[in-house]
């Protein structure tokens, strides 16, 4: 895990917000991201910022239950962001992508998890040192309640060989690491994955 500043974790939440609306992942004021603080709090985007054009003062600090400590409203999903936080010590980001790709195979795949086998991608997962896997993403229902959604995934990502990531049906991509860096790559991985199963397919049919 790696706890930073408050100012700094806002330059890295401006910059990641940047890099995933270029990407196409956090269409209209889709997305939310957090970082860990040395302080004990987080800081989390506040709600209905476009993520593209995001500035600092669009970034807030959070206590450990969500409550705001300097008056602003952060996004509902941030109960999501803390959560993970909570059961996973070793996370100091969490993010949380839009991409069409993504949003397509929640809505394609029936039941709860996409299993992904023999990408080479599949290395820059933490803790997956080959291709040579089957890793399993999962998918849980989308829903208004915070709490519904977190009681519905929390077994599936204390699974043994989960990856640091899970879809919610028709809604995005949740995806973590260590620090920013190691979360932008669990999320761009799974994106490179779901992308070239789709193309994958494209082709056969």
């Amino acid at each position: 895990m790696t706890a930073i500043s408050f100012p700094e974790a806002r330059r890295q939440i401006v910059a990641v917000g940047r890099w995933l609306d270029g990407k196409g992942w956090a269409p209209a004021t889709s997305g939310n991201y957090s970082v860990r603080l040395d302080d004990g709090s987080f800081a989390v985007t506040v709600s209905g910022r476009h993520k593209g054009r995001l500035g600092e003062e669009d970034v807030m600090r959070v206590s450990a239950d969500g409550a705001s400590l300097d008056g602003k409203k952060p996004s509902a999903e941030t109960a999501l962001h803390l959560a993970i936080y909570r059961l996973f010590p070793e996370a100091g980001a969490v993010l949380h992508s839009h991409s069409p790709d993504s949003v397509g195979l929640s809505r394609a795949v029936a039941g709860d998890g996409f299993t992904f086998t023999g990408h080479e991608m599949l290395k820059a997962l933490p803790g997956n040192p080959t291709h040579d896997a089957s890793v399993v993403l999962p998918i849980v229902d989308n829903s208004q309640d915070m709490a519904v959604i977190d009681g519905a995934i929390t077994p599936a990502l204390l699974a043994a060989g989960a990856p640091p990531a899970y879809l919610i049906r028709s809604h995005g991509l949740y995806g973590w690491g260590r620090d920013m860096a190691e979360a932008e790559r669990v999320i761009e991985a799974i994106e490179f994955m779901v992308a070239t199963e789709r193309a994958e397919r494209s082709f056969r049919a």
